[in-house]
């Protein structure tokens, strides 16, 4: 086979980029795009100069001001984000059909086959950078690699504004001297662990045997060690198809108990109805879920097979989640999983060819 050539591109600061570029007095000062302090908002993005006072996304909002009191927020336009995107993807699509959204500014490319450059996925990266800047006046930082895993990991490596290519020869040494908090997959409670058992790097990572990961991590553990050695065989996906629908809403004031969190489900169900209503005939709703995030910002999201989707079956999923914290409650949220039917059709269209 061939080796690889994956593309990542992900924008610099996306909402706050396209909000500096639309209104040039906001360059240069601490911007964020998020919710209002007053009605519990959360960033949702900032800019590097807010980043610099520690202001980070999906924090709250009334946090990021004690950082940063001169912060301006503004309310996110996601009109003007949805259609810059639509162009940044019109520009992918010059290049290769085979394109992974991951979100608004973020996608995955595979530029294998493409002839564009000789088939140069650097100067195919390098292109794509200048014509974006060109074109919508932001900028992206790409990184380009054999696989999904580093190509992700490389377009962080020079941020912002950034490219940075890790070849084929290059993935030992490189993947080596990565810290394991960097892999796909660990969070802080594995990466706490890990660094508890003496592994800091995926040098020290790669003297683990599958066996006494697998102990250690369960079926994660084979991952971990594939990742260790830059192994990543997922393709990148040009179909992306929904695995849900569904609605949450943060609330001004907390929900101090499990009453009033019930109160709030008929009004939820009513929206979710209507998102469902738009799902077109080739999804079959499946289980439904509920999602709770207390005061502290911890959360846990609950699902059950074959429950009903009825006010009666969310009550009881929203009763036992509650029941994990039993706390006063932020944000609320309930879904339905999505069987893909189309998908199972190709499968069994497959199985019958075979």
């Amino acid at each position: 086979m061939s080796q690889r050539k994956i593309i990542h591109i992900d924008c610099d600061c996306f909402y706050a980029a396209i909000e500096m570029r639309d209104d040039p007095r906001l360059v240069g000062r601490p911007l964020a795009v998020g919710g209002s302090a007053e009605r519990r908002g959360v960033i949702a993005t900032c800019n590097y100069e807010a980043r610099a006072y520690g202001v980070r996304s999906a924090m709250s909002s009334r946090h990021a001001l004690k950082l940063c009191p001169d912060l301006l927020i503004v309310k996110p336009r996601m009109d003007a984000y949805k259609e810059a995107s639509r162009e940044i993807h019109g520009i992918f699509r010059q290049y290769t059909d085979l394109i992974e959204p991951l979100s608004l500014d973020e996608a995955y490319l595979d530029v294998s086959q493409s002839t564009w450059f000789d088939g140069s996925a650097t100067r195919i990266a390098a292109d794509i950078r200048r014509r974006v800047a060109q074109q919508l006046h932001i900028t992206v930082s790409a990184g380009v690699a054999p696989n999904k895993f580093l190509a992700k990991i490389a377009s962080d490596w020079r941020k912002p504004n950034g490219l940075f290519v890790v070849t084929p020869n290059e993935i030992e040494d490189f993947v080596a001297a990565l810290p394991v908090s960097k892999l796909h997959g660990v969070g802080k409670v594995t990466a706490d662990k890990m660094g508890r058992l003496g592994i800091i790097t995926c040098l020290q990572l790669r003297d683990w045997s599958r066996l006494a990961l697998a102990r250690e991590f369960g079926s994660f553990g084979e991952r971990l060690w594939g990742l260790a050695r830059g192994i990543d065989d997922r393709p990148v996906h040009n179909d992306s198809r929904r695995q849900s629908v569904s609605v949450e809403n943060t609330y001004d004031t907390d929900l101090p108990d499990l009453a009033s969190c019930l109160e709030k489900l008929p009004e939820l169900m009513e929206t979710l109805a209507g998102r469902m209503a738009r799902i077109d005939d080739s999804y079959r709703p499946g289980k439904p879920f509920v999602k709770v995030k207390f005061h502290d910002f911890s959360q846990t999201t609950l699902e059950q097979s074959g429950a009903g989707r009825d006010l009666g079956s969310y009550q009881q999923l929203l009763s036992q989640a509650f029941a994990r914290g039993g706390k006063p409650v932020r944000l609320l949220g309930i879904g339905v999983r999505l069987q893909d039917l189309r998908g199972a059709h190709e499968q069994l269209e497959l199985f019958m060819l075979e």
